[in-house]
């Protein structure tokens, strides 16, 4: 019966294991280059069947966050680089999150610029940036002879990626980021090709996925997407049409994966959206992400929902989380007060069994 630790192929990956570490921001990227200290962090956890970074910008118009890192330039390529040796050397597999925030993004980051976005629609909430929480700004839309170039920018972070050494790349189309920005009716408001019908709405996020899977192989492409996850002001009217479409759009690019968040930021679940029949929609391996558990990872994949689990928190406590799971151990406990910036404390200083 297929479990947690069944191996399984992913793209042209024979992975030893089916449980992912989810893409988690941690905001210790000073001047947006990876670091020493993350080279230690991600080799810490190199025996997940396959790491996926932190959100990576795909341009310096992509960030959103203070202290993330980005993959667009040569410096950030060398400071990678130790990153996907050193988990290599372990025996591990890691792709890198490719990220654009878009509308979520704040002047501060831009030399007073506003973000771009699909529509100009401001949404609730507020941007975490260097000198404290701001109220999020009212967007600028995207002309339509600037998609091209958002595109590109895609495309030239996924190759600058296999430069780095990553065995490749998931597109960030979730949580509110500019490419599911796009994808629903709440926030785009186009009347062009890419707004208005399902279709349209999906075209940016297809188009990405096609100059992806040009410029690296679609084997070492995966999209990660959240139906019914409202962060960051999101809402469509009929999500469950809109990603059925999603997933059969994608599945006839062949990517290597669809990664589906599953919940709420909050981790609920909302049946407005059933996951089987975008599961269903998508020929590819299913990666499942939300608050799952070891046994809930087991019975997703013993019936066939999905293909790898993804897990988030207790990857940042747990470095050896694989091997917890095998012995039955318990889990250390998250410290959430460090979660995001500082130093290592909370970051690599969690123990290991056996330590």
């Amino acid at each position: 019966m297929t479990d947690l630790f069944s191996p399984v192929q992913l793209g042209k990956l024979k992975l030893p294991n089916r449980i992912v570490m989810a893409p988690m921001t941690r905001n210790r990227a000073p001047e947006n280059t990876p670091t020493a200290l993350m080279v230690e962090y991600y080799t810490q956890r190199a025996s997940a069947g396959l790491i996926i970074t932190e959100g990576a910008q795909i341009s310096p118009q992509g960030i959103g966050y203070p202290a993330t890192p980005g993959i667009h330039s040569i410096e950030q390529v060398e400071g990678w680089q130790p990153i996907t040796d050193a988990v290599h050397a372990k025996g591990g597999h890691i792709f890198v999150q490719l990220w654009h925030c878009g509308r979520v993004s704040h002047p501060d980051f831009h030399n007073g610029e506003l973000p771009p976005a699909p529509s100009d629609i401001r949404p609730a909430g507020q941007a975490f940036t260097y000198t404290g929480l701001q109220d999020f700004v009212t967007p600028r839309a995207l002309d339509a002879d600037e998609i091209p170039g958002i595109i590109e920018q895609y495309r030239h972070a996924a190759a600058m990626a296999i430069k780095a050494g990553f065995d490749g790349v998931e597109i960030h189309s979730a949580n509110g980021y500019l490419l599911d920005q796009f994808l629903r009716d709440g926030s785009n408001q186009r009347s062009d090709a890419y707004g208005g019908s399902i279709e349209n709405r999906t075209r940016l996020l297809k188009e990405v996925t096609e100059a992806v899977c040009n410029e690296i192989g679609a084997d070492k492409v995966g999209i990660r997407i959240s139906p019914v996850n409202a962060f960051n002001d999101m809402h469509d009217s009929d999500p469950q049409a809109l990603f059925n479409h999603v997933a059969s759009t994608l599945s006839a690019l062949k990517p290597a994966f669809l990664h589906v968040v599953e919940v709420s930021m909050a981790g609920e679940l909302d049946n407005a959206v059933d996951m089987l029949e975008i599961r269903k929609c998508f020929k590819g391996s299913y990666i499942a992400n939300g608050r799952y558990d070891k046994p809930r990872g087991n019975a997703v994949l013993a019936k066939g929902a999905a293909d790898l689990v993804a897990y988030g928190i207790p990857y940042l406590a747990n470095p050896d989380l694989p091997e917890r799971f095998l012995r039955d151990a318990p889990l250390n406990e998250p410290d959430q007060a460090t979660f995001y910036g500082g130093d290592a404390h909370g970051y690599t200083d969690y123990p290991a069994l056996d330590t």
